[in-house]
C-alpha cells in the first residue's frame, strides 16, 4: 500500500512547531509590558512559520503550496528581528537567544528543500 506524505513527516514543520512551543514557554513568563509589546508579535511571527507550512501543505495546486512556503520564510525573517530585539532588551538568556537563532538559521534550508521537492514532484 502506498504511503502518502503527512504534515508531520516534514522536518521543516516539526522544527518550526517545536520552536514555537519553546518560545511560548519563555514568553509566557515575561511581564505584561514585555508580553504586550514584543512578546505577542514574536510569538505570532514564530507561530506563523509552522502555520504557513501547514496551510501550504493543505493546498492542492503547486503554486498555491509554494506561495505559503514563501510566506513562512517571510515570518522567519520577522522572527529573526524579534529575536535580536529580545536579546538587546535582555528578555532572553544568551542560551535561549542562541537556540532560537540556530533554529531560525536552519529552517530556511529545510523550507527551501520543501519548495524544491514540491516543484520537482508536483505537476501544476
Amino acid at each position: 500500500m502506498k504511503k502518502y506524505l503527512q504534515l508531520n513527516d516534514l522536518t521543516s514543520y516539526k522544527r518550526a512547531l517545536k520552536l514555537s512551543n519553546f518560545l511560548w514557554e519563555i514568553i509566557i513568563q515575561w511581564g505584561n509590558f514585555e508580553k504586550n509589546t514584543i512578546g505577542s508579535q514574536f510569538v505570532r511571527s514564530v507561530d506563523s512559520i509552522s502555520a504557513n507550512i501547514a496551510e501550504g501543505f493543505g493546498r492542492f495546486g503547486k503554486k498555491d503550496k509554494i506561495k505559503f512556503y514563501y510566506y513562512s520564510l517571510g515570518s522567519l525573517k520577522e522572527s529573526l528581528d524579534w529575536n535580536e530585539k529580545s536579546k538587546h532588551r535582555k528578555l532572553l538568556t544568551q542560551e535561549q537567544y542562541n537556540y532560537i537563532l540556530g533554529e531560525l538559521q536552519e529552517l530556511p534550508k529545510e523550507i527551501h528543500q520543501l519548495i524544491k521537492f514540491t516543484n520537482d514532484k508536483l505537476k501544476e
